[in-house]
């Protein structure tokens, strides 16, 4: 399967959405929430892909927050549900300026 952010887009509703109970407890302790995570899908791109993640394919999400803050989003996806893994604001210290290119040795 291919991911693609359009495909991500159309399905990308809070019926659509199930967060794991570790990603639950990470969205908590960063302040990160629902709204965020669909600002981010609706208005980011992928910028990593994952496709042999199991148990669906999963990708890395760099958008937006609600707020206009760059934030980072994990997500596994069959194309019907969408899974949210993790979400965290990235660091500085192990992302490039554009926020999609991992610093080397951190």
């Amino acid at each position: 399967m291919d991911l693609n952010i359009e495909k991500l887009r159309i399905i990308c509703s809070i019926e659509n959405i199930e967060i794991t109970l570790h990603a639950a407890k990470r969205l908590e302790q960063r302040g990160i929430s629902i709204a965020d995570i669909l600002s981010c899908i609706l208005n980011g791109e992928i910028i990593e892909e994952y496709p042999t993640d199991y148990p669906y394919p999963s990708c890395l999400i760099l958008g937006f927050s609600t707020s206009q803050q760059r934030l980072h989003v994990v997500v596994g996806t069959n194309m019907e549900i969408i899974w949210i893994i993790t979400a965290y604001f990235p660091d500085m210290k192990k992302w490039e300026k554009d926020f999609k290119t991992r610093k080397e040795n951190v």
